[in-house]
C-alpha cells in the first residue's frame, strides 16, 4: 500500500483508495486522490470528491489501487 501512494506522490497519478470515515458511523467511502505527502501516521492528498486537500490517517485506509481507464470512454 506504502508503494503505491508513494508513487502517486511522485509521479502525480491519481489512485483509488478505500477509507473509514472519521466519525463515529465507520462509513466507508471511496475516495479518487493524488497524493501530495506521505508520512508515517497519515498522507496529504487531493481528494477528487471533496475538491480540497485534505488528511488521511494510514489506519483507516483499508484498501488502495490505481485507476483504471475506462475502454470507449
Amino acid at each position: 500500500m506504502k508503494g503505491l501512494l508513494n508513487r502517486s506522490a511522485e509521479n502525480k497519478q491519481k489512485i483509488i483508495i478505500f477509507y473509514v470515515d472519521n466519525n463515529n458511523n465507520n462509513n466507508v467511502t471511496e475516495r479518487y486522490i493524488r497524493v501530495l505527502e506521505v508520512n508515517d501516521t497519515s498522507i496529504l492528498a487531493y481528494c477528487y470528491y471533496r475538491k480540497k486537500v485534505r488528511t488521511f490517517k494510514l489506519k483507516n485506509i483499508l484498501s488502495t489501487g490505481p485507476v483504471r481507464k475506462r475502454v470507449g470512454a
